[in-house]
């Protein structure tokens, strides 16, 4: 048994070397031939660059090989060989920023079931934050709102297993489950002294990206709620846009909440048609990559279909990435009024790479940015009107975390290549508060706000010009 594990082991290093060798000779096969130029002439400063770089990477993946090979030679127990790939291409993803990863094939898999809008779980849209699972914001009529899941909640433990050690596709995977079965997550919570265990019954998650009603006290204010931006989300916001009017009445209607709090973001394709729906004219967002295949401009085509009536965006800490997009846009083009609170700050896009082994890699490959230029990845968009939510007695004097909180997050840089930062705030400016929405609208302090202002708006007479100014 031994002997045949030497062969083993021989063969392995012997493909390894192979495998090196071949990087070797392609790194060699590039000095040469950038060294023997038609003229003779010697490389210049930067092939020279690139090759050093190059002789770098095959040191690197010699000592790969080498630990790989000592690995599954000598550890205690043999390890599988999938396993340890695995959890190396994991650790590679997870070493660049919050929001990159590895999606071994079941993660892929269950990515694109959420994207279509219907999946097995819990209902909440999570990241990893210095080992634990970090809640960005639990999905509206879900499980796990109805359990009191709240934005940045740490989720510690999932059942009896500890969640210090599980990749993020690994700890959602066990959240996941048939429907009717139940899981216990151990939760850390600010503000609370001990951890809370809060179980949660599994269930089929159907997310409405879209859903509407008719508020104020004279009914004739249209609210339109974003839950997530799915490939649903533009198809059900234009039904709203239409049977809104129609029910209110087009003399009688004020205006149009677009309500994108605890909005977690999703398809950048979305967050553009989006927003293309309530403009005119102009720049959307812009994407910067370093490969200029990743940089982009999408602009608006004609087609209002608020048609000019005023529209307030509510945000708070919860609304990330493509709410962050629609927000912008709408701002910079003074398109609406943004109210509520700064949102989480996450300016980065992502692309997903399917791989040969139906996994795939999930990437930041660029840096948006709003229509004036400006940078909100680890700043978010400041509500033009900040309304404090009124918090109930058990989450007052807690902070929210945000994107800059998160280990690894990457720099805001506006598109001139300045910093996004701003200036130190005074101390006695309030930091970011809890992203908590009421379950009763009578006592959502931030919708009536915006209630009341598109009813002042409306009884001030503005005319649509006016409106289309706002």
């Amino acid at each position: 048994m031994s002997e045949m594990m030497s062969e083993l082991v021989f063969a392995t290093r012997k493909l390894l070397i192979v495998a090196l060798m071949l990087v070797a000779g392609s790194v060699a096969a590039l000095a040469q031939e950038n060294r023997t130029q038609e003229n003779g002439a010697e490389i210049n400063g930067a092939q020279e660059n690139e090759y050093d770089g190059q002789l770098a990477l095959y040191e690197q993946l010699t000592l790969f090989g080498d630990v790989l090979e000592r690995v599954r030679a000598e550890y205690v127990d043999a390890p599988s060989d999938e396993e340890l790939i695995e959890a190396a291409l994991t650790g590679m993803l997870s070493s660049l920023d919050p929001h990159s990863a590895y999606l071994p094939p079941k993660g892929f898999e269950d990515m694109q079931i959420q994207t279509r809008g219907e999946f097995g779980g819990l209902g909440i849209e999570v990241t990893m934050d210095k080992g634990l699972v970090k809640v960005i914001a639990p999905i509206d009529d879900t499980p796990a709102q109805r359990a009191g899941m709240l934005p940045n909640d740490l989720i510690s433990r999932l059942d009896d297993e500890p969640v210090l050690g599980l990749t993020l596709a690994e700890a959602v995977e066990r959240m996941r489950g048939q429907k009717g079965t139940d899981i216990t997550l151990t939760v850390l919570r600010e503000g609370e002294d001990e951890p809370l265990e809060i179980t949660i019954t599994r269930d089929i998650i159907r997310i409405r990206a879209v859903r509407h009603r008719v508020e104020g006290p004279r009914k004739n204010i249209a609210y339109i709620r974003l839950t997530t931006f799915n490939a649903q989300t533009t198809k059900n916001l234009k039904k709203a846009f239409s049977a809104l009017p129609a029910e209110i009445g087009d003399k009688k209607l004020a205006g149009f909440i677009i309500d994108l709090r605890n909005n977690p973001g999703g398809l950048l394709t979305e967050a553009v048609s989006v927003s293309d729906t309530m403009l005119d004219r102009g720049e959307i967002v812009s994407t910067r990559g370093r490969q200029g295949r990743d940089s982009s401009r999408f602009t608006a085509r004609r087609g209002d279909m608020a048609r000019g009536y005023p529209v307030i965006v509510m945000i708070n800490g919860g609304s990330a990435s493509a709410s962050e997009i629609v927000a912008g846009a709408l701002q910079d083009h003074h398109r609406a009024i943004i109210l509520g609170t700064r949102s989480f700050g996450k300016g980065s896009v992502q692309t997903i790479m399917p791989l040969s082994n139906n996994g795939a890699l999930r990437m930041t490959t660029a840096r948006y940015f709003t229509p004036s230029g400006r940078s909100i990845q680890a700043l978010g968009i400041e509500p033009d009107i900040v309304v404090e939510q009124e918090l109930p007695e058990e989450f007052k004097g807690r902070n929210a975390r945000s994107e800059a909180d998160l280990r690894g997050a990457l720099d805001g840089t506006n598109i001139d290549g300045q910093s996004n930062k701003e200036p130190e705030a005074p101390s006695d400016e309030p930091e970011r508060s809890v992203a908590f929405i009421p379950t009763e609208p009578a006592d959502d302090k931030q919708l009536q706000h915006a209630i009341e202002l598109l009813d002042n708006l409306n009884n001030a007479h503005l005319g649509k010009d006016d409106r289309t100014a706002l």
